[in-house]
């Protein structure tokens, strides 16, 4: 995935949300600080991510552009709903970008 990519699928499940702050956890967080990141680590299609202010509504964005969905079929690439105990992270983690 690249950044353009990971950019298009964090506005789509804003508009899902109805936010417009998200949370991108996992391999394809990289992007945020790099974005021409190395290709070895571009390999993954899914981002994992989720609404800071409506973490409940994972499933949703799951849903609508999740594996298997409309969107992944036409663009090749996914998110993956998430929740904020899907990762362990240590305090101050939180990068704005």
């Amino acid at each position: 995935m690249r950044r353009a990519e990971l950019e298009h699928l964090i506005r789509a499940a804003g508009r899902i949300a109805s936010e417009r702050e998200l949370i991108v956890i996992g391999s394809q967080s990289v992007l945020g600080q790099f974005p021409d990141a190395p290709v070895a680590l571009l390999m993954s299609m899914a981002a994992d991510l989720y609404s800071l202010a409506r973490p409940e509504l994972a499933d949703e964005v799951g849903a609508a552009i999740g594996e298997g969905s409309a969107f992944h079929e036409r663009h090749g690439y996914y998110s993956r709903g998430v929740s904020p105990e899907t990762a362990t992270l240590h305090a101050g983690w939180r990068v704005m970008v």
